[in-house]
């Protein structure tokens, strides 16, 4: 299996992260569907960020509901809710800790996919989260830069 750029490798992982929110599927059957398919390919650091999204999903949860103000995490929208789950078990889970990279990432996707003004509310909440964890990007290795 190719490797993919990171950016593309957590937008596949998004979408088939997203794609089980209507169906249920399990890590497994996502990425063998997804791969199967050809399209959106699921590489290896797609596969641990799915892996993490989905055995530290309870965590993510409470963490996202207690950031949420007059709001329910069912009333969100989808994406912003995918997104967000995944960034945070990235930034929580992840060896690598780049949690700037991930607000970012969790932006981008959320610009491209989100509603028009979504992404301002996952790059608060992120934020929110780093500043309360005090969350610090680590130096950056050869694999990262």
């Amino acid at each position: 299996m190719e490797k993919l750029n990171r950016r593309t490798a957590r937008e596949n992982a998004f979408m088939a992260a997203f794609a089980a929110t209507f169906d249920g599927a399990m890590p497994e059957e996502v990425i063998e569907i997804h791969n199967e398919q050809g399209e959106n390919v699921v590489d290896v650091f797609g596969q641990t960020l799915l892996r993490n999204y989905y055995e530290h999903s309870a965590e993510v949860n409470d963490m996202i509901k207690a950031h949420l103000r007059n709001w329910t995490i069912d009333r969100l929208p989808r994406v912003s809710v995918t997104v967000l789950r995944l960034a945070l078990s990235e930034m929580l889970y992840s060896d690598e800790k780049m949690p700037s990279v991930v607000i970012n990432e969790a932006v981008e996707l959320t610009k491209k996919f989100g509603g028009e003004g979504d992404y301002q509310f996952v790059n608060g909440l992120l934020g929110s989260v780093v500043r309360e964890l005090g969350l610090a990007d680590s130096a950056p290795t050869v694999e990262q830069a």
